[in-house]
């Protein structure tokens, strides 16, 4: 078994350096100060650990990589060596549709990922991923804060008896990412993305034209590099991390999705941390949500500016085609999964409700 990255640090190539990235977090920089510091004492004789996998590599520019350093900060903070996080990253558990399983069964306690890859368990969190449903991560903060994230919670635990810890968010948008220049929707017709295997991610992209390829995460490098696809969608932050401009170079900015960065606990895990702590480490969670927001924005940024020096050509998807991508996808899409699965109906209202 490959050792945890318990010790996590940047990659050295990352422009965003260590440093700055704890200045950047308020938890990071109290950890020092107060580690081994627990308001709990000694109430429990026998540390938890718990695993956390991820499809990331260990590097800042991976919103997963600073989630979890931003939770073991906090979680040190309030209670001390009493709970361990160990990070695997880079599908060292193994591939994420095989890590949902071991997460169910226990054998792996907790999971970071987009919400799309639970909804091959919990279909319902499917909707999260259908095209330009949200408008902005901010506009995703508003909807799981006003009901939608308990709502499909209240469905995963009922369907696998794992749940949500915190619904986050990565490094931008996804959008279109291409060996070829892509433009406009002529242009994406019949090309072969790497899409997740799930049906939200594929209608999507057959209403825009393309061929949706499903294929895992840990594939994509190679499939980009072979010509088994001819792009794939996915944020600015990951594409960076995992160096994945060197099989792509062309970048059209669909914005298509604001997927939610979610951690997922296993029950077996979360029957492990005591009940007198339980209250701690989620709040450790949810505020390592916070904070990563509050970088977020500026990162995604710096992302982008750092993938245009690397060669990738950005260009914005035209409004015209934008709106009529989405007017498809509300009748074609939406409407349709909300008759598949009644119980989403509200949500949807829910969430166009709180659009700004």
């Amino acid at each position: 078994m490959t050792s945890p990255s318990t010790s996590l640090s940047a990659s050295p190539s990352t422009p965003f350096s260590r440093r700055r990235f704890v200045q950047a977090s308020s938890a990071l920089s109290l950890a020092a100060a107060t580690a081994g510091f627990s308001p709990y004492g000694f109430a429990q004789e026998k540390a938890v650990a718990l695993r956390l996998s991820s499809s990331h590599v260990a590097d800042l520019n991976s919103s997963h990589f600073a989630w979890a350093q931003l939770m073991q900060a906090n979680l040190k903070k309030a209670v001390g060596e009493q709970i361990r996080i160990d990070y695997f990253p880079n599908n060292q558990l193994g591939k994420e549709s095989d890590v949902v399983q071991q997460v169910k069964v226990g054998s792996i306690d907790m999971m970071l990922t987009g919400s799309s890859i639970w909804a091959t368990v919990t279909p319902q969190l499917g909707m999260l991923d259908l095209g330009y449903l949200f408008d902005s991560y901010e506009h995703v903060s508003r909807a799981v804060e006003a009901g939608v994230g308990p709502r499909l919670n209240d469905m995963l635990v009922k369907s696998t008896g794992c749940q949500i810890i915190t619904w986050g968010a990565h490094y931008g948008a996804r959008n279109v990412y291409t060996k070829q220049p892509v433009k406009g929707l002529a242009d994406v017709k019949n090309v072969k993305l790497r899409v997740l295997p799930t049906p939200a991610f594929i209608e999507t992209f057959k209403i825009m034209g393309a061929i949706p390829t499903p294929i895992s995460f840990g594939e994509l490098y190679m499939a980009a590099q072979t010509g088994v696809v001819d792009g794939f969608e996915h944020d600015a932050g990951t594409v960076l991390a995992n160096k994945l401009n060197e099989v792509v170079k062309h970048c059209w900015m669909t914005e298509h999705l604001f997927s939610p960065m979610v951690c997922v606990a296993g029950k077996r895990a979360m029957d492990r941390v005591p009940a007198a702590l339980r209250p701690a480490f989620l709040k450790a969670a949810a505020d390592a949500t916070l904070q990563q927001r509050q970088i977020g924005s500026e990162r995604t940024q710096q992302v982008v500016e750092e993938l245009k020096k690397l060669g990738i050509s950005f260009t914005p998807m035209a409004r015209n085609e934008r709106d009529q991508v989405r007017k498809e996808m509300e009748t074609k899409l939406w409407a349709g999964f909300a008759r598949q699965y009644p119980e989403t109906g509200p949500l949807f209202a829910a969430i166009n409700a709180a659009r700004a």
